[in-house]
């Protein structure tokens, strides 16, 4: 048998026997991580790089979300330019900004009681099914947490994020898309892996996020409604993010 035979037949045995041992295991497991980790190594972007059952799970939370959570462009008046990220964290929405009086709304998850935070920072980083480093502090109040969990499916940061200049916070997906609309987190911004990907596509280095205080309120309405415009309210509530 020549040398070249020896590898082919070398390399067949191989791929057989890891196809087995996949078979063998969980499909949420290890054949997820494994999925995850090829395509980051061959640079698959966007939502092709979603591993397909992730995607499905991802489907379905979104189908059980209320109205209100889903993705849609909602008429939404505000002063900040287009392109600007609002995170309305008592509502749990987040907006893309569209101008002309419209937005993108997501539905998010946000910080629970003690863990809200405010203020105007910038994206300084961005990351496709990125790497969990816990940071000091959780680690204080949770030590059971690993130090560290490689991207993937199982990644509480999900499929994308976003990270805010001077802060431990950034806006990412989840592996837990049920706690969307909740206030749940040690204050960072999660949303279901689809709409990470999909914020994550619109933003660019730079962008400049505004994340509103726990004290305001305000409505958005869809924008199939025709002539529904943002309550006279929201206008004032405004004037406070210039």
């Amino acid at each position: 048998m020549s040398d070249r035979l020896a590898n082919i037949v070398t390399t067949g045995i191989a791929a057989t026997a890891l196809a087995l041992t996949l078979g063998a295991l969980s499909p949420t497991g290890a054949q997820a991580q494994l999925l995850a980790m090829a395509t980051e190594q061959n640079g698959a972007t966007g939502a092709a790089a979603v591993p397909q059952q992730n995607a499905s799970d991802d489907a379905k939370a979104a189908a059980d979300l209320p109205d209100r959570l889903r993705r849609q462009v909602v008429d939404y008046a505000t002063a900040q330019e287009p392109g600007t990220v609002i995170v309305d964290t008592p509502n749990t929405h987040l907006y893309f900004v569209l101008g002309g009086g419209k937005a993108i709304r997501y539905g998010i998850g946000v910080g629970r009681d003690g863990f809200t935070w405010s203020g105007t920072k910038a994206i300084d980083r961005k990351s496709e099914w990125p790497d969990w480093f816990p940071p000091a502090d959780m680690l204080q109040r949770q030590p059971y947490l690993p130090r560290f969990m490689a991207g993937g499916p199982g990644n509480p940061l999900g499929a994308r994020a976003m990270y805010l200049g001077g802060t431990i916070y950034r806006i990412h997906g989840t592996n837990n898309p049920s706690s969307i609309g909740t206030h749940v987190s040690s204050g960072c911004i999660r949303m279901l892996n689809a709409d990470v990907i999909d914020l994550y596509e619109r933003t660019r280095i730079g962008t400049k996020v505004v994340v509103l205080p726990m004290n305001n309120w305000r409505v958005a309405q869809a924008a199939p409604t025709g002539t529904a415009r943002a309550p006279k309210h929201a206008r004032i509530f405004d004037e406070s993010m210039r």
